[in-house]
């Protein structure tokens, strides 16, 4: 019997065309033992009514043809059922993607999910919304809310409402509560990592795992100009760690309080949220296609070990 696979495009995600993508996917995908079916999203939330009904059907893949947005879309309808998810990146960022090695550009993600192995994956909630890449308040969620009001779309845009926001932003004070204690900051940013990167391979949560039922936060306290380049490069190469004004900790439930409510990002899209908002992380309930990459995964964690051994930097499970 034929296995059945979904694939779900977002015409508008990212900054690519996709006429072309549908015959990409049938002709790289479809075999004797899949089928394969194609269907374009055409509001928001649609994303999600589709592959709800793929799951209720008992489709065996559905694939996410677009960014971070649509890739929450579709991962929320899957959670705790027996369909997997399969990510095609075409979005600005693609970070769930790119923390699970899946190349960037329709021939290569296609092929390696051609040569793939589903793995249970966790997934978070923040006041009952569920996330797979990143959640997080203050700065981040600021410009999430501009790029998400901007016409145009891409890594330029992103640093051009990052350049333009960053001299008028003012800290936030924040009480977070932990099952470890409590701890009150007047941050910057305040990220939440179920997976390592916002997207961009900007790591700002570098040792996420997305199978130790943790949430990994970064808390960001103030960087003067001086230190945006330098805290730049640290966010692309995985060294958050050694910057002081940041403090990096595991929990599997945390608890932000601010003074009101107001704009967070979850998946890097802005969402209106009260000034309480309770973050969990549910383990391994997202079945997911990971390419069989074991060879640059062990060349990458040799890495990190190196890192390990120089700085003292705790290296957790992979994927």
């Amino acid at each position: 019997m034929k296995k059945r696979l979904i694939a779900i495009i977002n015409p508008i995600s990212g900054t690519s065309k996709k006429i072309d993508v549908p015959k990409k996917i049938m002709d790289i995908m479809q075999s004797d033992s899949l089928s394969v079916e194609i269907a374009f999203t055409e509001y928001a939330g649609h994303a999600t009514k589709i592959a709800k009904q793929a799951a209720e059907d008992g489709y065996d893949i559905v694939l996410s043809v677009g960014g971070d947005g649509t890739c929450n879309e579709i991962a929320k309808a899957l959670v705790h059922t027996r369909t997997i998810l399969g990510i095609v990146p075409m979005g600005s960022g693609n970070g769930l993607a790119r923390h699970l090695g899946i190349p960037v550009g329709i021939n290569a993600a296609l092929k390696a999910l051609k040569n793939s192995h589903m793995v249970r994956a966790d997934y978070c909630t923040a006041n009952d919304i569920p996330f797979f890449v990143t959640c997080g308040v203050g700065f981040d969620a600021k410009i999430s809310e501009k790029f998400a009001r901007s016409k145009s779309r891409g890594g330029i845009t992103y640093i051009t409402k990052t350049i333009e926001e960053y001299f008028d932003y003012k800290n936030e004070k924040y009480t977070i509560k932990t099952p470890d204690g409590t701890i009150s900051e007047k941050a910057f940013i305040i990220a939440c990592g179920n997976a390592s990167q916002y997207g961009n391979n900007a790591y700002i949560a570098p040792f996420a795992s997305l199978r130790d039922g943790l949430i990994d936060i970064t808390i960001i306290n103030h960087i003067n100009f001086f230190e945006v380049l330098p805290t730049a490069v640290q966010l692309l190469t995985k060294t958050l760690r050694l910057n002081p004004s940041i403090k990096i900790f595991s929990a599997s439930e945390i608890k932000i309080i601010r003074e009101r409510a107001g704009i967070m990002h979850i998946d890097g899209e802005p969402i209106e949220m009260p000034a309480e908002i309770n973050i969990k992380c549910h383990k391994r309930g997202l079945r997911v296609l990971v390419p069989d990459i074991q060879a640059a995964n062990e060349l990458e964690v040799s890495m990190l070990s190196l890192l390990s051994s120089v700085f003292g930097i705790k290296i957790p499970k992979k994927i």
